[in-house]
């Protein structure tokens, strides 16, 4: 793999999309793997790490918004969904799954490219500061690990997503609905769970917690030293 160069994965069942994709990438300095449908894009994805998934969503088996789920759950990688469909309800459907950004076909191969670069760019300003720790704990949000007591554990992406936005306004207190809105998780039982799960990953003692604390009739701060 040539260093520097980002990695991207394009998934359309599309023989002509597909390749068009791949070679106006290729033209422009990126490197490119494809995949027919998700079943495919998935043994890409256990071989290589890539930078950027450019999904095609309407594809025979797994769909994209199916694939986009899967991806979001076990890994940190920028997800652009490509479909026909333009209406509204199917781009808020896969922005709430996890994706990045949503391209309508057919589309400018410039547009694709500019809509590319962009996210990189952001990702690239994110990971400059994804390590952070909360007292002993190191956190890697880019890995999506939480490191303590020689002990290395694993965030899911809606962990993910309330501990950046708490890292990023320590002392200020969340409500239910709020970390509900954060995370795409509805039920207050299940907020309440997550926020146990996150506490023994950063607590020494998770049932006495020094930085993330209950705040009574109100919700939860996150204190950072």
């Amino acid at each position: 793999m040539e260093k520097n160069k980002s990695h991207i994965l394009v998934v359309d069942d599309d023989d002509r999309i597909r390749e068009l994709i791949k070679q106006y990438l290729n033209d422009n300095s990126f490197i490119v793997s494809s995949a027919i449908d998700a079943k495919d894009a998935k043994i890409k994805l256990d071989q290589f790490r890539f930078d950027l998934i450019v999904l095609d969503v309407m594809m025979p088996g797994q769909s994209g918004f199916e694939l986009t789920k899967e991806i979001k759950n076990t890994m940190n990688v920028p997800i652009i969904l490509l479909t026909a469909k333009g209406e509204v309800e199917n781009r808020i459907q896969g922005l709430e799954l996890g994706a990045d950004d949503y391209l309508g076909k057919p589309f400018d191969p410039k547009e694709l490219l500019l809509r590319i670069e962009n996210i990189l760019q952001k990702s690239k300003s994110v990971n400059t500061k994804s390590i952070r720790t909360i007292g002993v704990a190191k956190i890697d949000l880019n890995k999506m690990t939480i490191g303590l007591n020689n002990e290395i554990k694993k965030l899911n992406i809606a962990e993910k997503k309330v501990l950046t936005e708490m890292l990023s306004q320590p002392g200020k207190i969340f409500s239910r609905a709020q970390i509900g809105k954060i995370s795409s998780v509805s039920q207050e039982r299940s907020i309440d769970v997550m926020i146990t799960r996150l506490r023994q990953k950063i607590e020494i003692d998770p049932k006495n917690p020094k930085y993330l604390q209950t705040v009574r009739g109100s919700g939860y701060v996150l204190w950072v030293e």
